[in-house]
């Protein structure tokens, strides 16, 4: 099936930590697309909290879920991610599982699709990019349709930068 990641860095260098979690994901899909790194304001963040970089990719995952999560949770915590921390703590990296083909999954340990990404500009805006025409349940309309209206809109900054 096709899944959505979503990529994200606040702390070091955060260009080289993405590139490192796109030769990771390569070694899951060879094929895996990558939208560009976009320069973002923090959301739900402490103050002070540093800017992010963020993009997504798409790639082809047949094995569990859960087993996915827990290798990416494994990968974040082998690039020095804390594993207590506070919520929207500063991070060198962080994955979040946004969607798997049209699979509804809610069990403790995941939620998809992600129950906040339509809210999330630089979540939405790079996967505009990706796949305009993509529709995610629990989204008003395409994700083309989606990033157009946060455009449209005053907020954080969500800027393609590579």
């Amino acid at each position: 099936m096709r899944i959505g990641i979503g990529l994200g860095s606040n702390l070091g260098d955060r260009g080289a930590e993405l590139s490192k979690a796109r030769n990771w994901l390569r070694g899951i899909d060879p094929s895996a697309k990558f939208s560009s790194e976009y320069e973002t304001d923090p959301v739900d963040c402490h103050p002070g909290t540093p800017a992010f970089r963020n993009q997504v990719a798409e790639l082809n995952w047949t094995g569990s879920l859960e087993v996915l999560l827990q290798w990416m949770q494994e990968y974040e915590n082998s690039r020095g991610r804390k594993t207590v921390r506070r919520v929207n703590e500063p991070r060198p990296l962080d994955l979040d599982l946004l969607y798997a083909g049209r699979n509804w999954i809610k069990n403790p340990r995941l939620n998809l699709p992600h129950p906040r990404m339509g809210e999330r500009r630089f979540v939405i805006e790079p996967l505009a990019e990706l796949s305009p025409g993509l529709r995610i349940a629990g989204l008003p309309g395409t994700v083309l349709e989606v990033a157009t209206w946060f455009r449209g809109k005053k907020g954080p900054l969500c800027r393609r930068i590579v």
